[in-house]
């Protein structure tokens, strides 16, 4: 499958807000990968009972909590969309994406990402 497929095929997509299903995170996807594509090492510090399979989307987020902003690489069964339309505070959002009337992320044309 092509990449491309691969990524019309997420259940999220570029500019959408999600929001971790367990922990309290949320942030806008800028970036998919097909499937797994991060490092063993990064795989193997999950804990075993609550690392997601590798054979499906995974998203690249800014994402941000209560304290921090960051960018998070997360499954897709580890994401629920965010329909707060509660505006991101992520400073990098500006860099790639424009905030539409109705509250979702478009990108910026010539975005590096």
């Amino acid at each position: 499958m092509s990449r491309e497929r691969a990524i019309r095929e997420a259940k999220f997509g570029l500019g959408q807000v999600v929001r971790h299903r367990i922990y309290p995170f949320r942030g806008v996807v800028f970036d998919v990968d097909p499937e797994f594509s991060n490092t063993e090492e990064w795989w193997l510090a999950i804990p075993a009972e609550m690392r997601p399979r590798k054979d499906q989307p995974f998203y690249h987020l800014l994402a941000e909590n209560q304290d921090s902003e960051y960018v998070a690489y997360v499954s897709e069964q580890n994401l629920l969309p965010d329909d707060t339309g509660t505006p991101l505070r992520h400073p990098q959002i500006q860099e790639i994406f424009d905030r539409t009337p109705d509250g979702s992320y478009q990108r910026r044309p010539g975005s590096a990402h």
